[in-house]
């Protein structure tokens, strides 16, 4: 098989190329789990036949839903696609209305999920879904069908001949899944994705990642239902890259050290979390320990790729390598050669310290509906530039508008949202699907983000602000969890602050503040609100009058996607934030309630 063109190609041509003993590799009960190249082709087949004795016809939708990434997810998405369904995989702790929703929105016929607690919300609102069938659980629950009853209905090949007429008849630009986006607003939009968008980015975002064709292992735990992680499975199948799934996001640091990966994505609040915790173990230490980690990471904040520091630099960053860094390699698994971060901005004191530990983070850029990669950076032949997102990948053309929106074409552009030709108008114009994100090139061909266009606005005196810009310059603070820069059509900007809860405390007990451990009382300590205070006015410096955070107000709550802050890529749900928070926010701008 020398040309993949539909999703379903990957483990088929993984098998021919590579033939891996351990394609897949899943922890069951404490114990390590591998299935072969050639048992997940296998299990697919089995999965394809049994979902068409079940009746599951082309362009039928199944859904899929699973806590952690598992084994089950993949062969399950194999063998969906193989019959001409589509699948629609969803997010498993959104809520029972958006369950509703997009079970109801796609007309699912099927639905896989992993365990009791997404059961049970399926469970709840199954009667209001007339087009599900049955439901099948990849865990054993003694309420639930098991989808090794499928297995076991397509274990007779006798009708192979019909997956093989199925798969024939799919062609690359076919539909081939739906992803319903966590909008910051409204109801979730479906994204319809052809084999030919992923498949393509699979293969052109492969060139920029160095793997060792056939022998790599990756760790998985970003979800799978979301395109990133998704396209990344295609990508490490189609580069014979054994795929390890980690048992929950509690254990990665355990999972790391057990496999010892090559390659492995995050989000930059994954990476914030690590060098937090990095940190803190640093200010623990004492003496001369103490004094050669921060000596260590001073150094690294200052890191340029290639060498441009200068010699000096480069023999004090291979000292800092060897007596510090080379724990944080190994805190990490030892044998990292990229990390891979999307899904928003990677503040570059990230980027700068990893890299200078040895430790390879490369920054990308992409959307759902550009399944997901536009441009990546890549270590090799001069293409990484701390503060960008790389060069665009090949076979993609990017222009920005006039103003100064980000325009993308290429084959890894959707073909629309699903029965909604009105918002597919909207932002497919002219070949070009328009991001809504706002950015610029620089001379090199490096692509840099600078804000969302919906989220620029206006001061009551006519001044813009881009809030993301200032709150990734503000989350540098490790007294700020998260910030949300307020003030449209108001007379200055301000912010809605969550505190680092954690980071407090330690701070409190090494400077002996007697601060209270109820969020509610701590956020009205004087002590702390000074504190944050000293951290605005720093970070303030950077930016002109008019952009700086004048007044700020701290939440009580952790901010998360269980309270709808959250999307589940982590991105603030601003207009959710501000409902919760109004009464703060008549507070800072003395309004009446």
């Amino acid at each position: 098989m020398n040309e993949i063109k539909r999703l379903f190609d990957f483990p088929h041509y993984q098998l021919e190329k590579y033939n891996l003993d351990k394609a897949l590799t899943t922890k069951y009960d404490g114990q390590w789990v591998s299935t072969s190249s050639q048992e997940y082709v296998d299990k697919a087949n089995a999965i394809s036949r049994g979902l068409l004795r079940l009746g599951v016809q082309p362009n039928d939708k199944v859904a899929i839903i699973s806590m952690n990434n598992r084994t089950e997810w993949n062969i399950c998405d194999i063998g969906i696609l193989q019959t001409g369904a589509q699948d629609v995989p969803i997010y498993p702790t959104i809520s029972e209305e958006d369950y509703a929703y997009v079970l109801n929105h796609s007309e699912a016929s099927y639905c896989f999920v992993s365990c009791s607690e997404v059961l049970r919300k399926i469970n709840k609102i199954k009667a209001q879904v007339p087009s599900l069938k049955e439901v099948y659980s990849f865990d054993s629950l003694g309420s639930c069908k098991n989808w090794s009853e499928v297995l076991e209905l397509g274990k007779d090949d006798s009708n192979q001949a019909e997956v093989e007429a199925r798969m024939a008849a799919i062609g690359e630009n076919d539909l081939a899944t739906l992803i319903y986006t966590s909008g910051t607003t409204g109801r979730p939009k479906g994204v319809m994705l052809t084999h030919k968008n992923i498949v393509s980015n699979a293969v052109n975002s492969g060139t920029r990642l160095p793997l060792d064709l056939g022998n790599g292992k990756a760790l998985s735990f970003l979800p799978v239902c979301h395109i990133y992680e998704r396209m990344m499975m295609y990508l490490y199948q189609y580069t014979g890259t054994s795929i390890y799934f980690a048992e929950s996001l509690e254990t990665i640091s355990d999972n790391l050290k057990e496999i010892k990966p090559q390659v492995m994505t995050a989000v930059p609040r994954l990476l914030e979390k690590v060098y937090d915790k990095i940190y803190a173990k640093g200010t623990d230490l004492t003496g001369i320990k103490k004094k050669l980690f921060f000596w260590a990471v001073e150094l690294g904040l200052k890191y340029e790729p290639y060498g441009k520091n200068g010699w000096l630099y480069e023999f004090k960053l291979k000292i800092a390598r060897k007596l510090i860094f080379s724990k944080w390699q190994e805190a990490l698994g030892g044998n990292l050669v990229a990390i891979a971060s999307g899904s928003a901005a990677l503040q570059p004191r990230l980027a700068r310290v990893f890299n200078a530990a040895n430790c390879p983070v490369f920054e990308g850029y992409g959307l759902t509906e550009t399944s997901p990669v536009v441009s990546v950076n890549d270590m090799r032949n001069g293409g990484f530039r701390i503060g960008t997102v790389g060069k665009v990948l090949p076979d993609t053309e990017v222009k920005i508008a006039e103003d100064g929106e980000i325009l993308v074409k290429g084959p890894q552009v959707m073909i629309g949202y699903y029965k909604d030709q009105e918002k597919t108008n909207e932002v497919l114009k002219n070949g070009f699907f328009h991001t809504g994100d706002i950015g610029k090139i620089d001379d090199d061909g490096f692509l840099k983000i600078t804000d969302r266009k919906k989220e620029i606005f206006k001061t009551s005196g006519g001044k813009y602000v881009a809030p993301q810009v200032i709150e990734n310059v503000m989350k540098q603070s490790r007294f700020i969890e998260q910030i949300m820069v307020i003030g449209d059509g108001e007379k200055m900007p301000a912010a809605f602050i969550q505190p680092n809860f954690e980071f407090i405390a330690g701070w409190n007990e090494r400077k002996g503040k007697n601060l209270s451990s109820d969020p509610k009382e701590l956020i009205k300590d004087p002590i702390l609100i000074k504190r944050m205070q000293k951290e605005v006015t720093k970070f303030n410096e950077r930016f002109g009058n008019w952009e700086k955070i004048k007044r700020f107000e701290m939440t009580p709550d952790i901010w998360s996607i269980d309270g709808g802050h959250l999307t589940p890529t982590m991105k603030m749900r601003r207009k959710i934030i501000k409902e919760k928070y109004q009464d703060l926010y008549n507070k800072i701008y003395g309004h009446s309630s």
